[in-house]
C-alpha cells in the first residue's frame, strides 16, 4: 500500500498502517527541564519553552505533507509512525479550546522542517496555535527526542509532551493513531489539573 503522493492527508485507515512500537526513546525525557533555546515560531517569534511558567503542550511530528505532492519517500505510509501529522495537528486544532480550558495555557506543534513550510501548513489548516521550527534539531539534541532517519533527513519521532514551569510533567509516547492524541491529551489534562 505504498502510496507515492498524499491526495488525501485526512482520511486514512489506520487498520492498515503500522503502528510503532515503544522502543524506550522517550523514558528519560519525565522530569527533564526545559533548555533555554529560542526556536522559530509561525507567528514570527523565537520561542523558549524554557521561558513559560505555566502549562504547555507540545506535540512533535516527522513532517506535515501538502496535498497532491509527492511523499517524502517511497513506502511513507509504511514507516511506523511517519503517517498522520496533518490528522494530528487538525485534532489539536479542533480540541484546541477545550485543551486550553483544560489548564494549558499554550499549544505549540514541533517539527524539522523550516519556518516557511510550516507557515503554508499552519495557514492552509487554520492553526490556532503556532509551529516551532527545530530544523537545525538544537531542541532534539538537548531533549535527546527520539528521531528516525527517512530518505537522508533526521525527523522527530511524534510524541506529545506535557510541560509545567519548564518542566516535563507527561510524555505520550508513542502516539497511534496521531488523530487521537489531541483528545488523549485532553483527557489527561482533565484528570490532572495543575496544582
Amino acid at each position: 500500500m505504498a502510496t507515492g503522493n498524499q491526495r488525501n492527508l485526512f482520511e486514512v485507515d489506520w487498520s492498515k498502517i503500522p503502528a510503532p512500537q515503544d522502543d524506550g526513546a522517550a523514558r528519560h525525557l519525565a522530569g527533564m527541564s526545559m533548555p533555554d533555546l529560542p526556536i522559530a515560531g509561525t507567528n514570527g517569534a523565537q520561542v523558549s519553552l524554557a521561558k513559560f511558567s505555566d502549562r504547555v503542550v507540545l506535540f512533535a511530528y516527522p513532517r506535515t505533507g501538502v496535498p497532491g505532492q509527492i511523499s517524502p519517500v517511497d513506502g511513507w505510509d509504511m514507516i511506523p509512525g511517519a503517517r498522520g501529522c496533518t490528522p494530528q495537528a487538525c485534532a489539536f486544532r479542533d480540541l484546541y479550546k477545550e485543551i486550553t480550558a483544560a489548564g494549558a495555557e499554550h499549544v505549540f506543534g514541533l517539527s524539522t522542517q523550516d519556518s516557511a513550510y510550516q507557515r503554508e501548513a499552519a495557514e492552509r489548516l487554520h492553526l490556532p496555535f503556532p509551529l516551532l521550527s527545530d530544523e537545525k534539531l538544537a531542541l532534539g539534541r538537548a531533549l535527546r527526542l527520539p528521531t528516525m532517519e527517512v530518505g537522508g533527513m533526521t525527523l522527530i519521532k511524534r510524541l506529545t509532551l506535557v510541560i509545567d514551569e519548564a518542566k516535563i510533567t507527561k510524555v505520550f509516547y508513542p502516539v497511534f493513531p496521531p488523530d487521537r492524541n489531541a483528545g488523549e491529551v485532553l483527557a489527561w489534562l482533565e484528570r490532572n489539573p495543575r496544582r
